[in-house]
């Protein structure tokens, strides 16, 4: 028996997740766009501070979709094309790709439920930010 098992957060917990995220960003003294995704990649919340750099609206949305799709990190990408780096070449042609700290997924026990895109900050601070938006939604 085959059987898939499929989970995503919810509206509610991506917006929470996304004015958690500003919160902390406010408290960094930055402006950042946010993005929510489920476990497809497919956007649920979106939240953009004024002032932000328009160039980051689509960076936090790739940065989700780019966790949601692969399930690790953005940030892990550096040390992929570090032990492969033709694979490189080949992904840094591919559309909505970030190869760079921001995006983080979400996990629920042991499921992949979404992801989070974090842009405005430095790559530090777009990580502090996505992180402490899980954590406050309860999520790791």
């Amino acid at each position: 028996m085959i059987t898939n098992i499929s989970k995503n957060i919810n509206y509610k917990a991506a917006l929470a997740a996304c004015r958690a995220a500003v919160e902390k960003a406010i408290e960094l003294n930055i402006k950042i766009n946010v993005s929510v995704v489920d476990s497809s990649g497919l956007e649920l919340a979106f939240l953009r501070m004024n002032d932000s750099f328009i160039h980051s609206i689509d960076i936090a949305k790739d940065k989700a979709y780019t966790s949601a799709s692969f399930g690790f990190p953005t940030g892990q990408w550096t040390d992929i094309f570090k032990e492969a780096p033709h694979l490189e070449q080949g992904f840094s042609n591919r559309d909505r790709l970030i190869p760079f700290g921001g995006g983080l997924p979400i996990f629920e026990e042991d499921f992949k439920v979404g992801a989070i895109g974090v842009s405005g900050g430095t790559e530090e601070e777009d990580i502090t930010c996505a992180k402490f938006a899980i954590e406050q939604i309860g999520f790791k």
